[in-house]
């Protein structure tokens, strides 16, 4: 079901916990031989006292702005639309279709999210793309110290019996990913999601070894060899430099210690899928609740 050329979706705000998501697309981006295609205009889709343009000094030594918006990336050297990336039921990686990876990366709207999702889908469908798949990032009460817990569903039937996923059973609030994904499927175009679990007591720094679980993933599912880069040597300074702060903090390795205990109690093959839909679940509902970002501490009563 999944046939063709791949758009693979990430978007740094709300769904993108430790740019994680967002990360992961960009590293594909520097790994891979791309080529802007498509970009949306800004202007209509954007408020930039929420999303601000930044400035920076770039190798010629000049500063230039730049905006937030949402870019679609193309292979330089595409490959045939007609090839099917999700033939095999083993999920086996053969390394082809190298040249069907399309990309689309940038920052969740402010406004006009229909008319937005409306531009994407037109892009896709000019592109011949065949399938699409979302990559996102929740914060969650996870260890940092075990593998990062990945949950792919579905809301296309055919792409769930052929890969052997789950629909999600979450009711709430969403992001721009699930509005995409609806317009996707209206017009004919498979979906598939991927989410990484992100410690949430490390929320303010990037994760790469989020970032690394969810390349991991989708090379799995869309049966190509995809370039790490430097995510394995990224990934393994960042959980270093956890374990340096939790051991010079008893209160902090304590609760990492209950979560691992936690994360060991449930991780089965047959019980993680549901437990990190549930943990989604909670997370969504918990936004916003004034939360401690360090909720080993005690509270402070004076």
């Amino acid at each position: 079901m999944l046939n063709g050329r791949i758009l693979v979706v990430a978007f740094e705000g709300w769904n993108d916990a430790g740019e994680a998501a967002s990360g992961a697309v960009r590293s594909l981006k520097d790994e891979l031989d791309m080529t802007e295609i498509f970009a949306v205009d800004p202007e209509l889709y954007f408020d930039y006292q929420f999303n601000r343009p930044t400035i920076a000094a770039e190798d010629d030594g000049l500063r230039r702005l730049s905006w937030p918006g949402t870019v679609l990336y193309a292979p330089t050297v595409p490959g045939a639309p007609a090839e099917s990336l999700a033939a095999d039921a083993q999920l086996n990686v053969s390394g082809a279709n190298s040249g069907n990876i399309y990309l689309l990366l940038g920052t969740e709207p402010s406004r006009t999210w229909k008319g937005f999702a409306s531009e994407i889908i037109d892009a896709a469908l000019a592109a011949d793309i065949g399938g699409i798949v979302f990559l996102g990032a929740m914060l969650a009460d996870v260890p940092h110290t075990r593998p990062i817990s990945i949950f792919v569903s579905s809301e296309n039937a055919q792409v769930r019996a052929e890969l052997d996923v789950e629909r999600s059973s979450y009711e709430g609030p969403v992001g721009i990913l699930s509005v995409i994904s609806d317009a996707a499927e209206k017009v004919g175009i498979p979906t598939l999601s991927i989410w990484a679990s992100v410690p949430h007591y490390v929320h303010n720094a990037p994760s790469p070894k989020a970032m690394l679980a969810l390349v991991d993933k989708l090379e799995e599912i869309i049966d190509v060899v995809i370039p790490r880069g430097d995510l394995v040597n990224e990934a393994a300074a960042w959980e270093a430099g956890i374990d340096a702060l939790a051991s010079e903090d008893e209160d902090m390795a304590a609760y990492i210690t209950q979560l691992e205990q936690a994360r060991d109690t449930v991780d089965s093959p047959e019980a993680s899928g549901e437990a990190i839909a549930q943990e989604f679940e909670r997370y969504l509902r918990r936004r916003g609740d004034g939360r401690s970002d360090e909720p080993w501490r005690p509270p402070n009563t004076t």
